[in-house]
């Protein structure tokens, strides 16, 4: 048997080699319809991702700055609080000192007649008894012991239980 020439062996073949061919095209179109489909697909995720994360990054964000925003807000409130209780305690501390300097002008010279330091020596020895031993510190007023006990009339003592009988009150003598 003699082999047939190629020509005809070529036209035989060509309904298969088409067929082979047609069928080639059909599952490259599907495999790129489905490839197309396929990054269609994770092109859409990939968006939807991004979505999110931007949704969830804004949230974080806005958390964030409202974490700062209470933050600052709480650190604003702190100093000013402390600017106000230094003030305040400024203002107690001037007062006091006031108070003491006019105390230690009117008491000047206690122990030789002056009215105040006879009127508090009387006051000490009702308390302390007619026995107690009267003394005028260096600052002025006068200082009183008996058995144990003492009492304090001197300027800062008396300026002392001034201000604290205001108690809160004192704050009305500087406040707007």
């Amino acid at each position: 048997m003699r082999n047939p020439p190629p020509e005809r062996v070529a036209s035989a073949l060509e309904p298969a080699r088409a067929q082979l061919l047609r069928a080639a095209r059909a599952d490259a179109e599907a495999a790129l319809a489905l490839a197309d489909r396929e990054a269609d697909d994770l092109l859409r995720r990939g968006d939807e991702e991004a979505e999110t994360i931007l949704a969830e990054a804004r949230r974080a964000g806005e958390a964030e700055g409202a974490d700062a925003a209470r933050a600052s807000l709480a650190r604003a409130r702190r100093t000013a609080r402390e600017r106000g209780l230094h003030e305040r305690g400024a203002a107690y501390d001037e007062l006091r000192a006031r108070t003491v300097r006019r105390l230690r002008e009117l008491m000047a010279g206690t122990g030789n007649g002056n009215p105040a330091g006879i009127t508090m020596a009387r006051r000490a020895r009702r308390l302390l008894g007619p026995d107690a031993e009267v003394a005028e510190p260096p600052g002025g007023g006068l200082i009183a012991r008996a058995e144990g006990r003492c009492v304090d009339y001197s300027p800062e003592a008396l300026a002392d239980r001034a201000l604290a009988r205001f108690g809160a009150e004192a704050e009305t003598l500087w406040a707007p």
